[in-house]
């Protein structure tokens, strides 16, 4: 993870001396209490206590444990969303290790910065790709030009990272149902319609399909619906893709970023300050009149704090994606976030309803 302010670490260090000391004596109390009526020894539930809590703190403080490495040399991998933010960084990572990178780009035809970049590389081994993941005749284009300039086509496309992705954010009622397709459109509906595109080419090379999520494809939140229905589809659809694929030797993985909106610039002050002003105008009067100014502008000075409050250091990503490639055994799901945020999906997943509901909200 990336390095984290004095005040972050300070808290952090507090909230776990706080769990520590509620879980060495309250907990085992009230285990021992509710075990006791059925019988149970004490000294198993406090050391039950101890070691969940010791698994615990290895799993967060562990190192990574190697999985052995594929060889690169030879293989091609095919990126989404390469304009700007991780699919840009993430075309130049590869490169750099040796694979060969198409890179998709939705702005090439329009001389986009992202695009210029990665053409600079003046390699045969970076090669730009015209990519609208919406439509499907770029995607079939894309599709037959990856089969054409494979180096051997018969040993296929070894991964595939979907990393295309839009975002906003709207309550339900401001939200446009244009909104919630325009967005659903590239994040699942895209992810979609460019896997079943190369997916012949993944199978041929026994090789990966990579799906960038988000840590609101596994919860919801407040004036976000839009991304979380769209990511909750794509954590399904990889779900599903992964239990086809297993006999095929295809090994499907999910990459779950929590907040790095500072770090891809995908939601920018300049955007926000619009969208706001767009979902207020266009909103229904009767909607405007019952929740008022007030109320709308506090939700949209949450989301400016979210985007303000991000991780600026998109490594993490880029290692986990880089990790479900070249792994000889990936994981399922990846969770590049910071510890509050690893933690909050953890309860929000794990707890009943209505406990997390009355953490969070």
């Amino acid at each position: 993870m990336a390095p984290l302010p004095a005040l972050r670490v300070w808290l952090l260090f507090s909230l776990s001396a706080f769990v520590t000391v509620s879980l060495g004596f309250g907990l085992p109390a009230l285990l021992n209490a509710a075990t006791g009526m059925l019988g149970v020894p004490e000294a198993s539930v406090t050391e039950c206590v101890v070691v969940c809590y010791l698994l615990f703190v290895l799993y967060i403080a562990t190192p990574r444990i190697p999985r052995g490495l594929v060889e690169v040399t030879g293989k091609a991998v095919f990126i989404t969303g390469c304009d700007s933010g991780f699919g840009l960084a993430l075309a130049e990572h590869l490169h750099k290790l040796g694979f060969t990178v198409f890179a998709g780009c939705l702005l090439k035809d329009k001389s986009g910065e992202g695009a210029k970049v990665l053409e600079e590389f003046h390699s045969a081994r970076m090669k730009v790709v015209q990519l609208d993941v919406c439509s499907d005749e770029q995607v079939n284009r894309a599709a037959w030009f990856v089969r054409d300039n494979l180096e051997d086509s018969e040993r296929g496309l070894w991964a595939l990272v979907n990393n295309a992705g839009v975002s906003t954010f709207g309550g339900v009622e401001f939200t446009s149902m244009d909104a919630y397709k325009e967005v659903s459109e590239v994040n699942l509906w895209g992810t979609i319609r460019v896997t079943k595109a190369l997916l012949p080419l993944i199978r041929r090379a026994k090789g990966r399909v990579v799906n960038v999520s988000d840590s609101y494809g596994r919860m919801g939140n407040i004036a976000q619906s839009p991304v979380c229905v769209s990511k909750y589809g794509v954590e399904a659809f990889s779900d599903c893709l992964r239990y086809e694929m297993k006999s095929w030797g295809v090994k499907v993985s999910v990459v779950e970023p929590g907040n790095f909106a500072a770090a891809t610039g995908i939601l920018s002050r300049n955007v926000l300050a619009s969208t706001a002003n767009k979902l207020w105008a266009e909103a229904p009067p009767d909607v405007r009149e019952d929740y008022g100014k007030a109320r709308f502008e506090q939700i949209t000075a949450l989301m400016r704090s979210l985007c303000n409050s991000g991780q600026k250091d998109a490594s993490p990503v880029l290692d986990d994606i880089t990790d479900a490639i070249v792994s000889k055994r990936p994981y399922t799901r990846y969770n590049p976030m910071e510890p509050h945020w690893w933690i909050r999906v953890q309860l929000m997943t794990h707890l009943p309803s209505a406990l997390s509901d009355l953490l969070y909200f």
